[in-house]
């Protein structure tokens, strides 16, 4: 059966996360049943990683199994029109060897949290950052996110629902940077990783903002990540911020 990967990209808020849910509709469902409309029988997809409800993703990969061949624009275009009206979009397509997946081939994931500061509601972009009525010390923030980076047992910033045999990951970058606009301060986070916990970038993102704020020492990072305690960490931020950035593979496949 010729294997597909799919680049997807959508908008998490009328979703209950990434994964097929029964009862509630899901990102995985909408593009399962697109896939049905092109060839019937049940399709399962898998994807690079499962996002929460209300996150987003400029780049998240998936990979499909198709009963007869395809061109991979006129696969894409042809899903696209069958994904209407959901805020899902099938950004590219490509052909891929049978063992490749989506999951276990990929090399690095890469994850974006924005944060807008402002007083007044979010009318545009309402539900797809995290806005607070105060600024940010930036230098602060960089300087508690090195803490973060390498490996590490991450217990502290590790969901008590998380599924993932090991606590220990390695964090390759965490990058923090300040964007003035014309409707507040934009702080965005960006996080590469090969894997990550499950809520492991929104308590970090949420543990920083204590330390942007004020609330925090940056060296209190450090302490919390060392305590390897859930208690230690700081609130964990809301999921609407958050972005699948990037998937990496040893050779494309796009």
């Amino acid at each position: 059966m010729p294997r597909y990967a799919l680049q997807i990209e959508y908008d998490g808020r009328p979703f209950a996360g990434w994964q097929r849910q029964a009862d509630q509709p899901s990102v995985q469902g909408a593009v399962e049943a697109a896939l049905a409309r092109l060839e019937p029988g049940p399709h399962t997809i898998a994807a690079a990683g499962r996002t929460d409800a209300g996150v987003h993703a400029t780049a998240q990969v998936a990979h499909c199994d198709l009963t007869q061949s395809w061109d991979p624009f006129r696969l894409s275009e042809a899903l696209n029109y069958h994904l209407k009206p959901a805020p899902v979009a099938i950004i590219r397509a490509a052909a891929v060897p049978d063992d490749w997946h989506a999951r276990f081939s990929a090399t690095e994931r890469r994850y974006l949290f924005r944060i807008i500061a402002r007083r007044a509601p979010l009318t545009f972009g309402d539900g797809q950052a995290w806005r607070i009525k105060h600024t940010l010390d930036v230098s602060a923030m960089q300087e508690g996110a090195k803490h973060l980076i390498g490996t590490h047992d991450f217990t502290t910033f590790r969901s008590t629902m998380c599924q993932a045999k090991s606590p220990v990951k390695s964090v390759d970058a965490l990058d923090v940077t300040e964007v003035a606009c014309d409707n507040g301060v934009e702080y965005r986070f960006h996080v590469r990783a090969r894997s990550f916990l499950h809520n492991q970038v929104r308590s970090f993102v949420g543990t920083l903002e204590r330390v942007g704020a004020g609330a925090w020492h940056p060296d209190d990072v450090g302490h919390a990540l060392a305590a390897c305690d859930r208690a230690a960490c700081g609130p964990v931020c809301p999921p609407q911020g958050l972005y699948l950035a990037g998937v990496e593979y040893p050779d494309g496949p796009f």
